[in-house]
């Protein structure tokens, strides 16, 4: 019986392999494009931050910041653009400026926070290990250090998070996953003719088949993170350009992200040093992959921009 069904299953998908292909692309772009289209039933959910059992309000002063990074980044439609209180440490982002829905950005608590008022992060539990941060201890004061962004640095970090979505972002690395699924197909078509199985016994098209999704398996992860290390460096350095004090906001950010992940990677102790390097960069899930452009990188980037903004 399962027999059967299996040789009724492939045999349709012959017959109709070019539908198939065509409807699994536009079903990996739909989903992995629904969280920007829908970004207030998605992403605002997942990242948003709470307070007493309410979802938290962003103070008026971040407020202003995020008004004054839309002026000064030049937006064309700054209504498109809203702020919301976001758990973590950063900023996040997600939507598309020119969609119904428009775009969000998240600015976290410790934002809130200046060298001369702490409460932004002090007021915030912070839980590691199963363990509250004492914000007293020397470790809780170095954290909170590292989590304490002057306005310039705070500026920089919610300006590239608005360029990221300026550029298009989301859109591009939507695309990754179909464009490499119609191309492995396309390929395996290709070598079939080429090496004149297509016809052939089943155990030499099913090699053919396996080594071309391997094949094509290892582009789209090589793709995606070439193109994340692109949007990453394009956000920065547009962000950075914006005026000197951006980009030497942008070194601090950098600078300090830097020194919290090697907090976090003592505090953390065997799980930390899986998750962080001893620079301070995240390591990758992969061997053979970059799944995150290096923080150090990025910082020697703007460090460029800022000398060349001085020259």
């Amino acid at each position: 019986m399962a027999v059967r069904f299996l040789r009724k299953t492939s045999v349709w998908l012959k017959k109709h392999k070019t539908t198939v292909l065509a409807v699994s692309c536009v079903g990996l772009f739909g989903a992995n494009l629904s969280y920007h289209v829908f970004p207030e039933q998605t992403f605002k959910l997942l990242h948003e931050c709470w307070s007493a059992g309410q979802p938290a309000e962003l103070s008026e002063r971040l407020c202003g910041v995020f008004q004054d990074v839309l002026q000064d980044t030049e937006v064309k439609s700054p209504d498109s653009y809203r702020a919301f209180a976001a758990s973590g440490f950063h900023p996040v982002s997600a939507g598309i400026p020119w969609l119904p829905a428009g775009s969000l950005v998240g600015i976290p608590p410790n934002f809130d926070s200046t060298t001369e008022d702490k409460r932004g992060i002090v007021n915030h539990v912070v839980v590691i290990n199963g363990k509250k941060v004492d914000w007293e201890s020397s470790e809780g004061v170095a954290l909170r250090e590292a989590l304490t962004f002057s306005v310039q640095a705070q500026k920089f970090a919610i300006a590239r998070e608005v360029a990221y979505l300026q550029n298009g972002s989301p859109l591009k690395i939507a695309v990754v996953a179909p464009v490499c699924l119609a191309g492995t197909f396309l390929c395996g078509r290709g070598i079939k003719l080429f090496l004149g199985v297509s016809h052939g016994p089943v155990i030499l098209r099913s090699l053919c088949n396996i080594v071309t999704a391997a094949g094509g398996l290892f582009f789209y992860y090589l793709s995606y993170d070439a193109l994340t290390y692109h949007v990453d460096c394009k956000a920065d350095r547009r962000a950075a350009m914006v005026s000197e004090d951006y980009a030497r906001g942008g070194v601090e950010f950098y600078d300090k992200i830097l020194s919290r992940n090697r907090i976090l990677r003592d505090l953390m102790g065997t799980q930390g040093m899986k998750v962080y390097a001893p620079s301070g960069n995240l390591f990758p899930r992969h061997w053979f992959r970059i799944r995150y452009t290096p923080y150090t990188y990025r910082r020697k980037l703007i460090v460029n921009i800022l000398r060349d903004l001085q020259a």
